[in-house]
């Protein structure tokens, strides 16, 4: 199950470990819920590499305003705390896994 990023806990979460991957999203949001099965799949096959982690953009605009978060859903991919990949929009499951994929074995 993905990981509730707060602001309080966003800086731990995302400097702690190795690959984060934030799907910034709302509970109103259609194309949000319909990439929920894809961070499920992601997380099967990838979790021991990767943390998935889901920040809810109504309650916490400022931290989603901060990162140049103009849509959702959006999903960035952090490297030892530092940005390295953004997609706007929904993705296929296979489109998903296979960009995450790509950063972490490069």
């Amino acid at each position: 199950m993905a990981i509730t990023m707060t602001d309080s806990n966003w800086t731990q979460i995302v400097n702690e470990r190795d690959c984060v991957l934030v799907d910034f999203d709302s509970p109103y949001c259609g194309p949000c819920r319909a990439a929920a099965p894809a961070l499920e799949q992601l997380e099967l096959e990838l979790g021991d590499r990767l943390a998935v982690a889901k920040m809810n953009v109504d309650d916490h605009p400022g931290l989603a305003g901060k990162l140049g978060i103009m849509g959702v859903p959006t999903f960035v991919l952090f490297r030892d705390g530092e940005p390295v990949n953004k997609t706007v929009g929904f993705r296929s499951q296979a489109a998903l896994i296979g960009s995450v994929r790509g950063w972490l074995e490069s």
